[in-house]
């Protein structure tokens, strides 16, 4: 997925297509994407150290929705033979309360705080969004709810990144501001995600796409993968335990100046991505 040789291809052949039927089809709704500063890589980051140091944000991106599933769409020609693309967004109600409802849950498992993400002064689809959260928030009272507008979102992340804990927001706001945030922490190979149905059944996968221009070259970051596998059992099996001890090895193979080329620092190691995941193995037999 990713490659350039299927660019050329119809659209409904291409890989992305059969990402988002995956995600339709099997009803995983709710993308939870944390960003999470560890110490050991506080200079990998772009922003000042004081800005990044403890960061631990979750984003919450509502994923089988939005503008990415919205019909109608194509590109198409008008009565004079100009061409026009057309993407529709819609959210129905029911779609937006039952991702609001595990963002509120989420926040009220971390510091009680969610940030709400929209462009309500500019598109109807994120009025409503905004009306519904506001609505669903009467069923959380202990979780303070707050709302942005995305583009100012996307300035405060740079800005003030730590003012935030959880945000919740649509799909193709979400898809940037993740990206986004992946920077924050040094780079979007250490970001892993969970993409969730009803019954916290789900996918697990790293935030970053298959980098098809290092693929086989052991030099791929594998954290984000390992790292999704502690998500998993974390929301899934519901055992927090396991979560942690893989969280730990992470940290403690990092801690052992172990690194791949994405967040390569001065004094550290420079390794591929099997030995990088050999020595998280390793950190985990020994916890």
């Amino acid at each position: 997925m990713g490659h350039w040789k299927y660019n050329d291809l119809p659209r409904d052949k291409r890989p992305e297509q059969g990402l988002l039927r995956i995600r339709k089809e099997l009803q995983l709704f709710a993308n939870l994407r944390p960003a999470t500063m560890f110490s050991e890589l506080i200079d990998s980051s772009s922003l000042k150290p004081n800005l990044v140091n403890n960061l631990d944000l979750m984003i919450i991106r509502e994923l089988t929705g939005d503008i990415y599933f919205g019909e109608p769409r194509g590109i198409h020609k008008d009565n004079d033979g100009e061409r026009f693309g057309i993407n529709t967004m819609r959210y129905s109600e029911s779609e937006i309360i039952r991702i609001a409802h595990v963002a509120f849950t989420v926040a009220r498992k971390r510091s009680k705080k969610l940030c709400s993400i929209d462009k309500a002064n500019v598109l109807e689809t994120t009025e409503l969004w905004r009306e519904i959260m506001i609505e669903v928030a009467s069923e959380y009272n202990d979780v303070e709810l707050t709302h942005m507008y995305v583009d100012n979102a996307a300035m405060q992340l740079v800005r003030e990144p730590k003012q935030f804990d959880v945000i919740v927001t649509g799909n193709i706001f979400g898809d940037i501001l993740s990206d986004q945030a992946s920077m924050l922490t040094g780079s979007i190979g250490m970001l892993p995600s969970a993409s969730l149905d009803k019954n916290k059944k789900g996918m697990y996968e790293p935030s970053h796409g298959s980098a098809p221009d290092i693929a086989g070259l052991d030099k791929a970051n594998p954290l984000a993968t390992i790292l999704s596998l502690a998500m998993m059992f974390r929301y899934t099996f519901n055992d927090e335990d396991k979560a942690k001890k893989i969280e730990l090895a992470v940290k403690e193979t990092l801690a052992d100046g172990l690194r791949t080329q994405d967040i390569l620092s001065k004094g550290t190691e420079l390794v591929g991505c099997e030995a990088m995941g050999n020595a998280v193995v390793e950190r985990l037999r020994e916890i």
